[in-house]
């Protein structure tokens, strides 16, 4: 035991929870409605489990129980089970309408957050648009002028050493690249603000090193 870590998650826990007691939790397929009290049932089975705390495991039941897995199964006909699987009683209406009224706002809330981030991406893709939109529609005899003039370079890749804050670049946005400055970078992407002011999160690949700063 001495050898063995301490669980830091509720996930490991649960884990834990469904390989000691697999006819009483689960993580896939149908959850079983658990039987009232059954925290002191599993503080008393784990007295001498040194890799849980009360404190963890407490928190991981209550994660378990808000689940939307979890909630779908307290229902009319459902019985509750003890940490054998047993049926030790019925599940009560009221139970029944507290986990339906969680469940729902659980969904509305996603759905709400879902809402928020299309708007936002909506905003972000509009104000490239706007941004790359041409303020004038040149002729025919000007864009020929303009391609006898000398081909500028392919913009540079960016480097190790060029992503840092700081760094002018180009954004990838459709067919225009935008100039930008870095202003933060993370494992899940790279922060600009463009010349605009607006500040986005976009990946290495989209991102160019500026000429002006070569």
């Amino acid at each position: 035991m001495d050898n063995l870590q301490k669980f830091t998650n509720s996930k490991e826990v649960i884990g834990f929870l469904v390989e000691q007691f697999p006819a009483c939790f689960s993580n896939k397929g149908d959850a079983k409605p658990l039987k009232i009290g059954i925290f002191q049932d599993l503080a008393e089975r784990l007295e001498n489990e040194e890799r849980v705390s009360k404190t963890l495991l407490r928190s991981s039941l209550r994660h378990y129980t808000n689940s939307w897995r979890y909630l779908h199964c307290i229902k009319k006909g459902a019985k509750r089970i003890d940490l054998d699987g047993n049926e030790v009683a019925a599940i009560e209406e009221e139970h029944i309408e507290h986990a339906k009224k969680q469940l729902d706002e659980s969904k509305a809330k996603v759905a709400e957050k879902r809402k928020e981030q299309k708007a936002t991406g909506a905003e972000v893709k509009k104000a490239f648009k706007k941004k790359d939109a041409p303020k004038f529609k040149p002729t025919s005899k000007v864009v020929k002028q303009e391609q006898t003039k000398v081909k500028q370079p392919p913009a540079e890749r960016l480097e190790q050493q060029h992503i840092v804050a700081g760094t002018a670049v180009t954004v990838k946005i459709g067919k225009s690249p935008m100039p930008a400055t870095i202003t933060d970078v993370s494992k899940d992407g790279i922060q600009v603000q463009l010349d605009t002011g607006m500040v986005v999160k976009v990946q290495l690949e989209n991102l160019r090193l500026a000429r002006s700063k070569r």
